[in-house]
């Protein structure tokens, strides 16, 4: 591009609030290989103990306020979804959080002059930068990444997501599978491309072949909320013991259903086989991954309809040669390929996720085998190198093409 580069406003709310945050990160590593191209503004919900506004890794991050400081905690440890169940009175917070987001994009918008808007999530990012296009004329392109999809499925929430689709220049999803479904949604953009987040596979999510794996560690990584399925995981673990009893569970994640959690692995007489790590930094995921007999994610549909896109963790862990055993859910088939058939399982059944656990414990040279070669085959497909080119492809269309 000639001139100076264009500036392009990344609206979202999950975002990292210092540097090594346990926050899911993965919208900020994208606007960091966006940053490269364009002049990067990403606004995002402050919180309690969060940096300042300023650089972070060339992104200029502005954090709106939407209530007393120590009151933001809408978005952090488990999401807006999750945190909405668990504490009726946040509820209070949400107008707030979406009238500071619009008003803050607004002086952004007048202030910086913004050439596109990048909305993370349909609801409310999306509409907010369907907002912004009809009072300044700025283009927007929207990204789904599951949960505001599958999830909120009232009459206005769908009326709301069909319209932030129609205004927008362009549209991403996670996974075919959420392509599908937001055709089945009546969601009408200009055009839907299939786009996951990337992850790191040139240097930090990466086999170690001086690593041994352990022979019965199993491992989960993630937000500790009802989709993500770890209280079917649970379930399965008496069945695992029963044959193996040297087998542990490592569980590296925050959220709501942690106590519940606890008092589950309790009741069932498994509690000391389970380690809760709680958050753990970007930085030492590898290590886990690498050390892992297996990494189990008994992603599920959740009684709301939410489920997960594409899991990140999940690719996290095949970048790392990581055997899995997975839930059967949107995106998969997307990641795993040929090779899904083998991996995935109806974790609801306890009898079948203990099966295919126990299965792949037993052979653990095929288990690797298969684990490197989806990794070997997902390589083109997500790492950041060629995710952050196809975003940066696309943002260029929306400021370039007339509507």
């Amino acid at each position: 591009m000639k001139g100076a580069p264009r500036t392009v406003l990344v609206l979202a709310s999950t975002y990292p609030r210092w540097p090594r945050d346990h926050e899911p990160g993965f919208v900020h590593e994208l606007n960091k290989r966006l940053a490269e191209r364009f002049r990067v503004v990403a606004l995002v919900p402050d919180a309690p103990g969060a940096d300042p506004d300023g650089k972070l890794d060339g992104v200029d991050v502005v954090r709106y306020r939407y209530a007393p400081r120590r009151w933001q905690t809408l978005v952090n440890d488990g999401g807006i979804v999750a945190n909405l169940r668990r504490s009726r009175w946040k509820w209070l917070l949400l107008p707030a959080f979406v009238l500071g987001q619009y008003l803050a994009a607004r002086r952004i918008v007048r202030d910086r002059r913004v050439d596109v808007v990048h909305a993370h999530w349909l609801l409310p990012q999306g509409l907010i930068a369907r907002r912004l296009r009809k009072r300044y004329g700025v283009p927007y392109m929207v990204t789904s990444h599951g949960g505001d999809l599958f999830g909120l499925r009232g009459r206005v929430p769908m009326a709301l997501k069909r319209g932030v689709a129609a205004s927008c220049s362009a549209m991403t999803v996670v996974s075919r599978a959420m392509r599908e479904e937001a055709n089945r949604a009546g969601l009408r953009p200009p055009g839907i491309d299939v786009l996951p987040m990337g992850v790191d596979l040139r240097g930090r999510f990466v086999p170690d072949p001086e690593q041994t794996r352990a022979t019965d560690e199993l491992l989960f990584v993630g937000r500790l909320v009802p989709k993500k399925g770890i209280v079917h995981l649970l379930n399965a673990m008496p069945a695992v013991l029963a044959e193996r009893p040297g087998v542990t569970l490592s569980i590296a994640g925050f959220g709501p259903e942690e106590g519940v959690l606890k008092q589950q692995a309790a009741r069932l007489g498994i509690a000391g086989k389970i380690r809760f790590m709680g958050a753990m930094p970007q930085e030492q995921l590898p290590a886990l991954y690498r050390r892992a007999s297996l990494f189990v994610a008994p992603f599920v549909r959740d009684a709301s309809g939410d489920q997960e896109g594409l899991p990140v963790a999940l690719m996290e862990a095949i970048g790392c040669g990581c055997p899995a055993v997975v839930g059967d859910v949107a995106g998969i088939h997307d990641l795993l390929g040929d090779a899904a058939d083998g991996m995935i399982v109806q974790p609801d059944d306890a009898s079948a996720l203990a099966d295919a656990i126990l299965e792949s414990l037993r052979d653990p040279e095929a288990s690797r085998a298969r684990a490197d070669a989806i990794r070997a085959a997902a390589a083109a497909r997500i790492d950041w190198e060629h995710i952050g080119r196809r975003y940066a492809e696309l943002i260029t269309t929306c400021v370039t093409t007339p509507d």
